[in-house]
Parts: C-alpha cells; sequence; structure tokens
C-alpha cells in the first residue's frame, strides 16, 4: 500500500470495504473558492430546494446505506438505520434552525433610516468527521453551513471513508454543484493542511479532545477563522433514590453500551450513593451479561457490534487491565470473543478504591462504578473531570433534579434518560475538554453565519448640529 493508499477494512470480519488515495487539499481549496461566490448568491429558497432533494436522495439510497454504514464501522443493521434515518431528519431541522436563529430583523425610524440585521457566510468551511456516526454527525455540519450559504469541504474519518463518500455523492445526485460539496480523503496530515489553510474560512470539527485541542492551539492566532470543537467527555450517570431498579438498569446500559460505548455522550462513570450500590449495580451486570455482542447482520440482532478497530480493542483491553492494577475492583470483566477481531463484551469494574482515577475519556464499552455517601457527594464526584458534555440523574424528586440541574458542570443535564440519544432539535455541546462553547445541532446555525448590523437610507441626509463655523 502506498503512503497516499487509504484502505477500510470490516471491523466484524476484516474484508476490506474501500480503497482509494489521499485526495489533495490545494486543489480542492482552489475549487472551493471558486464556487463559494456563486452558491452565497443563490436565493436562499434554492438552497433549501437542494437541501430537500439531497433528503429525498436519502431516503432512496436508505438500506444500501445502512448496509454499508453497518459494514464499515460495525454496528449492528438496526442502529445503523436509525442513522441514515438520522441524517435525513437532519435536513428539515437544520431549516427551522436557519430561520430561527439566524432570521433577519428591520427597525424603522423616520430620521435614523432602517436598522437591519442579516446573516452572512463565512465562506469555505471544512468539516472533519468522526467514525462513530460517519454520516449523522459531519452532517450536522454540512447541511446547516451549505444552507448558510457556505461551501464545504468533508474530510470523513480515514477509518469510515467509505460513508463519507456515499454521503457526498447524494448531494451530487441531488443537483447539489460538485465544488459546493466536496469529499477529501485523507489522514491526519490532509485534515491539519485542511484546518491550517488561508483560504479555509471555518473549521467544524468533531472527534478525540486531544485532536481538537491541537486544532485550537494551531488557530489560536486566527481569530478570524469560525471554530467549531465537539470532542467527548468523560459522563457521569448518578443514581439516588428510585423504586425503579430495572428502569434505572436499562437507562445505564442504554447509556454505557450503546454503539459499543462508542459514543461521544456515553456514560463512562456509573456514581452510585450507599444505599442505592447493592440493588442498582448487581441488576446492570445481570443485563449487561444479557447483551448480544456480534457482527452487524447477525440474526438476532445484536445489542453491540465490534470497536471500529483491533487497536482501538486492544487499548481498552488494556485500559481495563491498568484500572485493576490501579485499585479498581472487577465486577465484570471485559472478554474478547474473537482474538483477531475487535468484539469486546460489556465491562463493569468498581473504581471507588482507586487513588487516582484517570480523567479521561474510554471510548468504549467499558463502565467505572464510583460509591459515594450521599447525594452531595455524587455531585461533587460527577464535576470530578475537566469534561463536560453529558450528565444524567436517576432517582429523586423535582427539587433533586433541580439541585443537580445547577450544579452538574455539562451542556446537556438529563433526569432519568440516557446521557447519549440527544434531540437534533435541540443544541448539542458541552463545556471543558468536551467543546468550545460552539454547540452543534439546533444550535450548528450560529456558528455556519455571521450577523451583519447595517444603518440603511435611501438618499444620504446629514447635518452637522455643533462645533461648526457660521457661513
Amino acid at each position: 500500500m502506498s503512503q497516499s493508499e487509504l484502505v477500510s477494512f470490516e471491523p466484524a470480519t476484516g474484508n476490506e470495504v474501500w480503497r482509494g488515495h489521499a485526495g489533495n487539499v490545494e486543489e480542492a481549496v482552489e475549487r472551493a473558492v471558486d464556487a463559494k461566490r456563486g452558491w452565497a448568491q443563490q436565493p436562499l429558497g434554492q438552497r433549501i430546494e437542494l437541501v430537500r432533494r439531497f433528503a429525498n436522495q436519502v431516503r432512496k439510497q436508505a438500506e444500501p446505506f445502512a448496509e454499508l454504514i453497518a459494514r464499515e464501522t460495525g454496528k449492528p443493521l438496526w442502529e445503523a438505520r436509525t442513522e441514515v434515518e438520522a441524517v435525513i431528519g437532519k435536513v428539515e431541522i437544520s431549516i427551522s434552525a436557519y430561520a430561527d436563529r439566524t432570521g433577519q430583523k428591520k427597525l424603522n425610524s423616520a430620521l435614523q433610516g432602517t436598522a437591519a440585521l442579516r446573516h452572512k457566510p463565512h465562506g469555505v468551511m471544512a468539516v472533519l468527521g468522526p467514525y462513530n456516526f460517519p454520516a449523522h454527525l459531519p452532517n450536522g455540519h454540512i447541511v446547516p453551513a451549505l444552507i448558510a450559504g457556505n461551501v464545504v469541504i468533508f474530510k470523513p474519518s480515514e477509518k469510515t471513508p467509505a460513508v463519507g463518500e456515499f454521503l457526498v455523492r447524494c448531494f451530487h445526485k441531488a443537483g447539489m454543484p460538485e465544488n459546493v460539496i466536496q469529499c477529501l480523503h485523507g489522514g491526519p496530515e490532509e485534515g491539519k493542511a485542511l484546518v491550517e489553510h488561508w483560504m479555509v474560512n471555518g473549521v467544524l470539527f468533531t472527534g478525540s479532545a486531544r485532536a481538537g485541542i491541537a486544532i485550537n492551539r494551531k488557530l489560536a492566532a486566527d481569530p478570524g477563522k469560525i471554530v467549531a470543537l465537539e470532542m467527548g467527555g468523560n459522563n457521569p450517570i448518578v443514581v439516588i433514590d428510585t423504586p425503579k431498579i430495572d428502569d434505572a438498569a436499562v437507562t445505564i446500559i442504554q447509556s454505557a453500551f450503546t454503539t459499543a460505548g462508542q459514543r461521544c455522550s456515553a456514560a463512562r462513570r456509573l456514581v452510585v450513593v450507599d444505599s442505592m450500590y447493592d440493588r442498582i449495580v448487581p441488576a446492570v451486570k445481570k443485563l449487561a451479561e444479557r447483551l448480544i455482542v456480534d457482527q452487524p447482520f447477525a440474526d438476532p440482532q445484536p445489542y453491540m457490534g465490534p470497536v471500529i478497530d483491533n487497536q482501538t480493542a486492544d487499548l481498552l483491553s488494556e485500559s481495563f487491565v491498568a484500572l485493576m492494577s490501579r485499585g479498581g475492583k472487577p465486577i465484570l470483566h471485559m472478554k474478547r470473543p474473537h482474538e483477531n477481531l475487535p468484539f469486546l463484551t460489556p465491562a463493569l469494574i468498581d473504581a471507588t478504591e482507586m487513588d487516582e482515577r484517570p480523567d479521561i475519556e474510554l471510548f468504549g464499552p467499558l463502565l467505572q462504578v464510583i460509591r459515594v455517601a450521599d447525594f452531595n457527594e455524587a455531585i461533587m464526584e460527577a464535576n470530578n473531570t475537566r469534561y463536560g458534555l453529558a450528565a444524567s440523574l436517576i432517582g429523586g424528586g423535582p427539587q433533586d433534579f433541580e439541585l443537580f440541574w445547577n450544579e452538574a458542570r455539562a451542556g446537556i443535564v438529563n433526569w432519568n434518560r440516557p446521557t447519549n440519544g440527544a434531540s437534533s432539535a435541540a443544541p448539542f455541546g458541552g463545556v471543558g475538554l468536551s467543546g468550545n462553547h460552539r454547540p452543534a445541532a439546533y444550535y450548528a446555525a450560529d456558528y455556519c453565519a455571521y450577523p451583519v448590523a447595517s444603518t440603511e437610507m435611501e438618499q444620504p441626509r446629514a447635518s452637522l448640529g455643533v462645533g461648526v463655523r457660521d457661513s
């Protein structure tokens, strides 16, 4: 394989999915710059019509699209289908969000003319996508950016290039000009070159904190470039008094192990008050042991597929051992059913007695359990992280949730609901190492266009009232 050649493989089988070469960043940017003025001058109604045609194109290709997502990511087919539905649903949500968040306003005054507020696109936007939701998450940047009048260069994760290519092909089949939305394949070098390019006006990133911080550092001296970072979390799910043990266990399982734990909003830490520990933890363990882990097209359908690749599986297995070596007590061991494939079983480890719990995002089906004395200590433990994406409270009453909502340092704070599964009709983002206060989803419109204020009169009319000598 040549240095610029890229190959993606099915995590569940090891079979090749896609083979191609890294793109040329300079050429892609030149094409985008050539296209940006014409696209921005298109009437808003025309841009909206084209993204709606895109949604229809995805709808026509829904099943092959879902099958490709399942193959290239390893996620179960049922979950891949929900991702395709999210891609389609994003269009109407983004249209509504653009009207709501970036609407025009005018205030007329007989003497001062008209004061107006309108929005302009930034220009060339680079979208860097992740592998866990290789269609839905980048699409959440792309559609709002296109509606606002930007042109987009999308670099899919090098682990899921086939899905990225399929997504962009749907735009082109819908009639979107090829230079308005481009798919640029590549690895870290191409991503770095795209981020740094002086003619790229914005960077919209979803991925690890390490990569996001590198982007932020690289662009610190370039305040004119809009940057939106969504970087994951070390998310807590807190359990206090509740009679609904089975429902609580299901909510915890959904939070920790959906998508094999490969969600930025997945629960990484289960914080349980002492009075609930002996009821909740055994229920979670029992349910986790029943989860089917298998390839995406298995019958019956699995709850979890593999993680993205063997390197990731090795790292997670090593992390489980490392937690044990530092004082963690295994509740449910992580197992590797197939030595040469990245399948992992759900794992639970009691981290209460660890001297120093690592504040990192372990991106897989590994849940740390922390036992605390009471609700106040639970809140302190929930906030014991540099991240701040999602936090959930299970149990308690309205006053408990009010306290939790006020005290939890996160961009998403839920009650008796999983940490994940956020609505695209709400903002999605976090604080600390989870983001830079540029929430995506419904609020993506905010970073895809910038407000321009103006005062306007059809004819100049002015006078100097003071400080002028008589003629």
